[in-house]
C-alpha cells in the first residue's frame, strides 16, 4: 500500500481508539436513524420490517396497556424515538470533540459558529491610523463585521517598540500588537497575555506581545508573517497590516522653517507642523492592504494622531493613489481633543485641511466629528496637556467638498476618547448612508442580524 494511503487509513483507525467519547455517541446517532426508518416503515406497513414492527409494537403495548394494533401510533413512537437519539448522539458525539479542541468554549459553541458565519456576511471596512485611536475603533466595528482590515503606521520611535526597532531591524510592533488584542475573540485574554510588561532586568519596558511579534517576525521573515501566525492561534476577526515592509523615519517641516526627524520628536517639539515626509518616500505598501483597499465596501482613516498616526500611513507609495481610484467611500474621524505639538488650536476644518494639503483635494468623502460635551473635570485634567476639545464647523468643512456627520461619540474615564461601541454604529450608518440605493437593502439586512446576534447573547 502507498505510505500516504497507509498513513491515512491509520489516521482513520485512531477514531476506533478506547475512551475517546465518541463512538458510543456516533453508535447511538446510528440507531437513532434506525429506528426513525423504521418507524415510517410500521407507519406504511412495510412487510421488509415486520419482525422489528412486532417487537416494538409489544414493547409499546406493555409500556402503555393499550391494546390498540394501529400501526400509525407505534410508528410514530418508533420515529419520536429515532429522532431524539439522533440529536442526542450527534450533540454528544460534537461537544466530546470540541471540549478536547476547545476546552473553554464548549458551552457557546452555537453561538460562535452563527457568529462567525452571520459577521462574514458584514461589509468590508479597512481603517488607516494607528495608536489607541485605531484599535478602539476595531474593538467596535467587530461586532458588526468580522471583514475588517487595519493599515497601521510604523513609524514609533518610542518606547518597547523602538527598542525592538532599533535592535532588531523590524518594524515597531506596538500599534499592530492593540489591533491584534482589539480584533481577538479572547479578547480579555489576550490583552492580559500581550500587554504584560516587564518591569526589571534585560526586558525592562518590553511587553510580551512586542517580544512575541519580534520573534515570530524572526522566525518567519519578517513582521506581516509574524502576524499571521498570531491571528491564526487566536482567532482574529480581520487581518492587520503594516503600512510598509521598509524602515521609514518620519520627518516634519515646521512653519519656522525647522525640520523635525523621528516621529517622538514630531510629536514632543513645540511649534505648528507645516508638512510631513517619509524618508525614504519610495516606500511600497503590502500588495494585500492594496488588494484590501480595492474591495472595500469604506474606507476609514483615524480616528489616532493626525500628523504621526493618520497621515504617515497616507504618505506610503501608493496608498493614498490608491485610495483615491477606488470607489469605496473616504471617512476621516476627527478627534475629541487637541493634542500638544501636533494640533494646538485646531477645529475640525484644519484637521481636514491638512490631510488635503498632504493628499489633494477631494480625497476624504465625509468627516464624522463629536458633538458631545466634554465635562469640566475632564477638561481640567487635560489642561496640563494644552488639549482642549476639537471645535467643530460644519459649513468649512463642506465648503471643502466633504460631507459633515457628527454624533455623541465621547467616553470619558481617565481619559477622554471615542465610545468604542457608538463610533462603531455611527460609521455602519454612515456608510449607508453613503451607499448607492441599489446596495443598501444587503447592508440593513447585515445590520439588523448583528442586532438580534448582540441582543441575545
Amino acid at each position: 500500500m502507498n505510505p500516504k494511503k497507509r498513513e491515512g487509513f491509520s489516521r482513520y483507525l485512531k477514531w476506533l481508539y478506547p475512551n475517546l467519547k465518541v463512538k458510543r455517541w456516533f453508535l447511538l446517532a446510528v440507531l437513532g436513524i434506525f429506528l426513525f426508518a423504521t418507524g415510517f416503515a410500521v407507519m406504511n406497513d412495510g412487510v421488509a420490517l415486520g419482525y422489528a414492527e412486532l417487537q416494538f409494537r409489544e414493547i409499546i403495548y406493555r409500556l402503555t396497556g393499550s391494546a390498540q394494533h394501529t400501526a400509525v401510533p407505534t410508528g410514530a413512537v418508533i420515529s419520536i424515538l429515532g429522532i431524539l437519539a439522533i440529536i442526542l448522539g450527534f450533540k454528544n458525539m460534537l461537544y466530546s470533540i470540541i471540549s478536547a479542541v476547545l476546552p473553554d468554549n464548549e458551552g457557546r459553541i452555537v453561538d460562535t459558529v452563527y457568529a462567525h458565519h452571520h459577521l462574514s456576511r458584514g461589509p468590508k471596512i479597512v481603517v488607516v491610523g494607528g495608536g489607541t485611536g485605531l484599535s478602539a475603533l476595531l474593538r467596535g466595528l467587530k461586532q458588526y463585521t468580522c471583514n475588517l482590515t487595519a493599515i497601521v503606521t510604523v513609524t514609533d520611535d518610542g518606547g518597547s517598540s523602538g527598542k525592538l526597532r532599533d535592535e532588531m531591524g523590524i518594524q515597531p510592533p506596538g500599534d499592530m500588537r492593540n489591533c491584534l488584542v482589539a480584533l481577538a475573540d479572547t479578547e480579555d485574554i489576550m490583552d492580559t497575555l500581550f500587554s504584560y510588561r516587564f518591569e526589571n532586568g534585560a526586558l525592562e519596558g518590553h511587553s510580551l506581545g512586542n517580544l512575541l511579534l519580534a520573534g515570530l517576525s524572526d522566525t518567519f521573515g519578517d513582521i506581516q508573517k509574524g502576524i499571521e501566525q498570531v491571528s491564526k492561534v487566536f482567532a482574529i476577526r480581520g487581518k492587520v497590516f503594516p503600512s510598509t515592509l521598509k524602515q521609514v523615519v518620519l520627518l516634519a517641516d515646521l512653519e519656522d522653517g525647522t525640520r523635525v526627524s523621528g516621529e517622538t520628536s514630531v510629536r514632543d517639539t513645540e511649534g505648528k507642523i507645516r508638512r510631513v515626509y517619509l524618508e525614504p518616500s519610495d516606500c511600497p505598501p503590502l500588495p494585500d492592504a492594496l488588494k484590501a483597499l480595492e474591495e472595500a465596501d469604506l474606507i476609514v482613516l483615524g480616528p489616532g494622531s493626525l500628523y504621526t498616526s493618520v497621515l504617515p500611513n497616507l504618505l506610503v507609495l501608493g496608498l493614498r493613489e490608491k485610495i483615491r481610484k477606488v470607489k469605496a467611500p473616504c471617512v476621516y474621524v476627527c478627534n475629541v481633543m487637541t493634542e500638544k505639538g501636533e494640533t494646538d488650536g485646531y477645529r475640525v476644518s484644519d484637521h481636514l485641511k491638512a490631510i488635503l494639503d498632504h493628499c489633494g483635494p477631494g480625497f476624504v468623502d465625509a468627516v464624522l466629528a463629536n458633538k458631545g460635551e466634554v465635562t469640566a473635570p475632564s477638561r481640567k485634567r487635560y489642561v496640563q496637556e494644552d488639549a482642549v476639545p476639537v471645535i467643530t464647523d460644519p459649513k468649512e468643512v463642506e465648503q471643502m467638498g466633504a460631507k459633515y456627520f457628527e454624533a455623541h461619540l465621547v467616553q470619558e474615564g481617565h481619559v477622554v476618547r471615542h465610545d468604542s461601541d457608538q463610533l462603531a454604529k455611527e460609521l455602519i450608518r454612515l456608510l449607508f448612508r453613503l451607499k448607492p440605493m441599489g446596495e443598501r437593502i444587503a447592508l440593513v439586512d447585515a445590520y439588523l442580524l448583528t442586532q438580534k446576534l448582540r441582543k441575545n447573547s
